[in-house]
């Protein structure tokens, strides 16, 4: 890693040990690390970023946090190499069918939900006016414990009112939808960007800043063409890749 990589800016509204734990993520995924992919000790780590042993011990901890480090006691700490999960955006996107065979514990959590007006956005992908009501549902995806993704869902509150209530008591979004009716439904759209991680994808995918996420807008229809569930979803790019899979039916 380039030497003036490593210079920490003060006083620049990031704190420090943040800045230090950015650096100490590139230098994991650079290559630059022995065959064993163990840390240069912590002082040699101060050293190297002109750090003292806690800022740099502060900064290991959120690493190991997020999944990036682990450490092992009496020998060091490590660099996480899990491969990344790899996620179907098919015809049918569903995400525990998406990561069988990759994982044995998926599950999805419900963070928050509400009734808001549909937005413009809202209001156009799902066919409905502008300021009709919509159930919205916050939730995190884990595989393994470990945070993948974060979604915003929403839906048009006049057909699905009780999807939150469905999905607190399956955990599910198709079996939510199966209770209310919709038996199948299939991907319309699919947009897919990138971006430094905000505050929420920081706090909820237990990420440290600097982090990449990788942002699908879509809209799942029913089989008659009608749109149903329009999604925000932010994966860990770190984490996961997004694959599109035109083979399945």
């Amino acid at each position: 890693m380039d030497q003036s990589a490593d210079t920490i800016e003060r006083g620049s509204g990031v704190a420090v040990w943040r800045q230090i734990a950015d650096r100490i993520r590139q230098l994991a995924s650079s290559g630059e690390l022995d065959g064993t992919g163990r840390l240069p000790p912590e002082m040699a780590l101060a050293e190297r970023f002109g750090v003292n042993r806690h800022t740099v011990r502060s900064a290991v901890a959120q690493l190991v946090q997020e999944g990036v480090l682990r450490t092992e006691q009496g020998r060091g700490t490590f660099v996480e190499r899990r491969p990344r999960l790899s996620y179907p955006i098919a015809r049918r996107t569903r995400f525990s069918e998406g990561l069988a065979g990759q994982a044995e514990q998926r599950r999805v959590i419900l963070l928050s939900h509400a009734i808001e007006p549909a937005g413009t956005a809202a209001a156009e992908a799902l066919g409905i006016e502008q300021g009709a009501p919509l159930v919205r549902l916050d939730s995190r995806s884990e595989a393994d414990g470990r945070p993948v993704s974060r979604a915003t869902s929403w839906f048009d509150a006049a057909r699905f009112p009780d999807v939150v209530d469905h999905f607190v008591a399956t955990g599910s979004i198709t079996a939510a939808l199966k209770a209310m009716g919709v038996d199948d439904y299939v991907r319309k759209t699919t947009t897919i960007t990138a971006r430094l991680a905000d505050g929420d994808d920081l706090s909820v995918l237990r990420l440290s800043p600097g982090a990449v996420v990788l942002i699908t807008e879509a809209v799942n229809a029913d089989l008659d063409g009608r749109p149903i569930q329009y999604s925000r979803t932010s994966f860990a790019a770190d984490r996961v890749e997004l694959r599109i899979d035109n083979s399945a039916p």
